[in-house]
């Protein structure tokens, strides 16, 4: 068994699809309408055929409910490795994007928060 797709909410497809693709770099993968919604997934550019993330509507109470609680408390939803933790803040936050923490030496890891602009924050860390 492997882990083929996971989510994330997220307040717009649309605005989250630019994000996710355009600021970090994610390949979209599937963009399919699926009646009110889209089932909009993307890969990372290094890994086209591994695991997909998919750009899930907050629309259910219970889903923008648990988006919002997490994002109040500081928790990140999901977490991205990087090659150059350093390197990668920087591109980030040359586009814009607001960390809540930077770069930030753990044990044998860094790690980094940032705001998807969509309801989320993300990490993301380097071993």
């Amino acid at each position: 068994m492997k882990i083929i797709v996971t989510s994330i909410f997220v307040e717009d497809q649309d605005k989250a699809l630019e994000f996710y693709s355009e600021t970090l770099g994610f390949v979209k993968k599937h963009d399919v309408p699926t009646g009110e919604f889209r089932w909009i997934t993307l890969v990372s550019p290094e890994e086209q055929k591994g695991t997909e993330l998919l750009l899930e509507p907050n629309n259910h109470p219970a889903a923008k409910e648990y988006q919002e609680k997490l994002f109040a408390e500081g928790i990140p939803v999901t977490m991205f490795g990087v090659a150059d933790i350093h390197a990668e803040y920087k591109r980030l936050i040359d586009k814009g994007v607001k960390f809540t923490m930077e770069p930030t030496k753990m044990g044998d890891l860094t790690i980094a928060v940032f705001d998807d602009t969509c309801g989320n924050l993300i990490q993301i860390m380097q071993e």
